[in-house]
């Protein structure tokens, strides 16, 4: 269609030029100039319906390219290597924990040939270094504690020494040997009883020194004492004075002081309780433990040496007391005992 109108467009071009030239050669000046004006508009109105489409198009104005920068590489994804057991120092010697994780790495830059360096070993070899600065530190026993630790500071990724990758550590164990874990526990069951003994003696040395260097320091402050212990029974104190008298002698490893002799062999007191019970009531009150039967014995040679073999002799067999053999000496009661 288009070539159809092509044809028209130079077939009328062609007339109008002969037309035009008719009226220049032969017809009157005023007449050929009106026809000129006439084909001038006649070639301005094909052109502006049919000529636009000849002319070629203007090219459209392109925008200036922006400069974006390539997208980042995708990220590598961290290689695995497993460390299962590893001995490392603790604070103790002869105490090794044993360290198990995961190490994760990746290489901080491309290698040509990652066949010239072993990077999962440098990797390793980073993290047990950084384990072993914290766990010479540590005690032994603190295992459980120690892997969360070391869970924390080995959780990021940092460079080894040599700068050829990153490592980091999940998964972290620490642990003892099945023998080192029972050594340490019969350690500490044994410091448990010695502070547990330590204590007991301390009480009982500070029980000794309260009786006989404030309690039994003589037969008055005994006498005193005692009088507070029963609720303020001045009869059944002053019956009471020979055994407290006694017992206050025997503590300071003395004799009875002279005029109170004769109360050492004292008849039953008035409330009908002999000696021996008042002795009985009056050790019980001491709460001497295990040092009852000690202190009894010493009492029964006082009185034995005084005269008495019959009431020593009873109060060997109201506290059971075996008599010690008579060919080895007799030691001083102390606070070694």
């Amino acid at each position: 269609m288009s070539s159809g109108r092509n044809t028209v467009m130079v077939y009328l071009g062609v007339i109008g030029a002969l037309v035009l030239a008719g009226l220049i050669a032969f017809a009157p000046r005023a007449i050929w100039l009106s026809a000129v004006a006439f084909v001038a508009v006649i070639v301005l109105i094909a052109l502006g319906r049919f000529g636009w489409r000849y002319w070629p198009a203007k090219a459209p104005v392109q925008p200036e390219p922006v400069y974006e920068p390539p997208p980042p590489p995708p990220p590598i994804a961290p290689r695995e290597q497993r460390v299962d057991q590893v001995p490392l120092p603790s604070q103790e010697a002869d105490y090794d924990f044993l360290f198990s994780a995961v190490v994760l790495w990746t290489p901080v830059h491309a290698l040509w040939d990652e066949r010239q360096v072993n990077l999962a070993a440098l990797a390793v070899d980073a993290i047990l270094t950084r384990a072993r600065e914290i766990t010479e530190r540590r005690e032994p026993g603190r295992a459980p504690l120690v892997a969360h630790e070391l869970g924390g500071i080995l959780g990021t990724m940092q460079k080894d020494p040599t700068g050829h990758v990153l490592a980091m550590a999940e998964s972290v164990q620490v642990t003892l040997s099945t023998q080192d874990q029972e050594r340490l526990d019969k350690l500490a069951e044994v410091r448990k009883d010695r502070v547990v003994w330590e204590h007991d003696r301390k009480y009982e040395q500070s029980k000794r020194e309260y009786l006989g260097e404030d309690v039994l320091k003589d037969t008055g402050s005994a006498v005193v004492w005692w009088l507070v212990k029963n609720d303020d029974q001045v009869e059944k104190t002053v019956n009471d004075i020979g055994l407290l008298a006694t017992l206050s002698s025997a503590a300071n490893n003395k004799t009875v002081p002279e005029g109170a002799d004769y109360l050492v062999g004292a008849k039953p007191s008035m409330n009908g309780a002999s000696p021996v019970d008042d002795l009985a009531a009056f050790l019980h009150s001491l709460d001497l433990d295990g040092e009852r039967d000690l202190f009894a014995h010493q009492i029964a040679l006082l009185v034995r040496n005084y005269g008495r073999p019959d009431l020593a002799e009873e109060i060997l067999r109201r506290f059971d007391v075996t008599e010690p053999d008579p060919e080895k000496p007799e030691q001083p009661w102390s606070d070694e005992t």
